[in-house]
Parts: structure tokens; C-alpha cells; sequence
């Protein structure tokens, strides 16, 4: 592993979502002591659900499990939140986020797949619009990060 183990753990459940059927996204929350407690992946194909990001996963799963006040988490991705997923972040309070893969690069992976229909608004801008402060750090280069979309879209 490389010196970021809770994103190589995402890019881990990003590989575990492609072999299940579903887009290269995954995601884990840590508490204040580092430890992983929750992990979460893309079920958009298998679940039949837009929705069904790895960080929206995992935000359902942590207020599910873990209650309402998440500010003490901070949730690690393999490729940076989209909109809707910066969007569930901010919501369930969560204070930083960590990711490997940029929106940006993303979308130069993806081309124009009518699968990945990329909003390119860094999640720095939509949690920066919120009235409380979302710490972001990334993006890390990763190799597996960018190689599990290797061969997935079509670019």
C-alpha cells in the first residue's frame, strides 16, 4: 500500500463495484482515530438506482448506522464527490474529504460515455457554497485509482 491507505482501501471497493457490474467508485469512513469503520461502492447498474454512488452509498449507510452527527468522520474516495455526492456529504455534516482521482480527470477518461454524463464542478466549489467548512484534500496520483477505469468507459 501506499502512504494513503484509506484511499488505496476505496480505490479497493472501486475495483470490488467494476467486478460486480457497477461504475469504478468506491468510498470508506474513518473516525476521529483514523480507523475505517464504514465502507460503501457504485451500485448504480446492479441496484438500478442513479443514485447509487459509492459516497451516497455511504452517506446512507453512516446516517443509518452511525446517527446524524458525522462531523468527527471524514470519508476517503477513490475519485473526487461529484455534485449530488458533495451535495449528501455537506448534508450529513461530514468534515473532510479525502480523494485520489479528480472530476477532471475523470471526465478526460470517460470522454463523452453517456454512462458518466460528468458535471464538472469541483466538490471544493459546492461545499465551499455551504455554511459550514468542509475540509478537502486531494487530489492524491494514485496509479490504481486511474487504473481501475482502465478499459471501463468508452471514451
Amino acid at each position: 500500500m501506499s502512504g494513503h491507505p484509506r484511499l488505496e482501501l476505496a480505490i479497493e471497493q472501486a475495483r470490488a463495484a467494476r467486478e460486480a457490474g457497477n461504475h469504478p467508485f468506491g468510498a470508506v469512513l474513518a473516525d476521529a482515530s483514523g480507523e475505517v469503520v464504514l465502507s460503501a461502492q457504485n451500485t448504480v447498474v446492479t441496484d438500478s438506482d442513479v443514485t447509487g454512488h459509492a459516497e451516497t452509498n455511504l452517506v446512507r449507510l453512516a446516517t443509518r448506522t452511525l446517527g446524524r452527527d458525522l462531523r468527527s468522520y471524514t470519508l476517503y474516495t477513490s475519485t473526487e464527490p461529484c455534485v449530488m455526492c458533495a451535495g449528501a456529504i455537506y448534508w450529513a455534516g461530514i468534515s473532510k474529504v479525502v480523494f485520489a482521482t479528480a472530476e477532471t480527470e475523470l471526465a478526460e477518461m470517460t470522454g463523452d460515455d453517456p454512462e458518466n454524463p460528468t458535471l464538472t464542478m469541483p466538490c471544493r466549489d459546492v461545499f465551499g457554497a455551504g455554511q459550514r467548512p468542509t475540509e478537502v484534500l486531494g487530489p492524491f496520483d494514485l496509479p490504481g485509482a486511474r487504473a481501475v477505469h482502465e478499459g471501463f468507459w468508452r471514451s
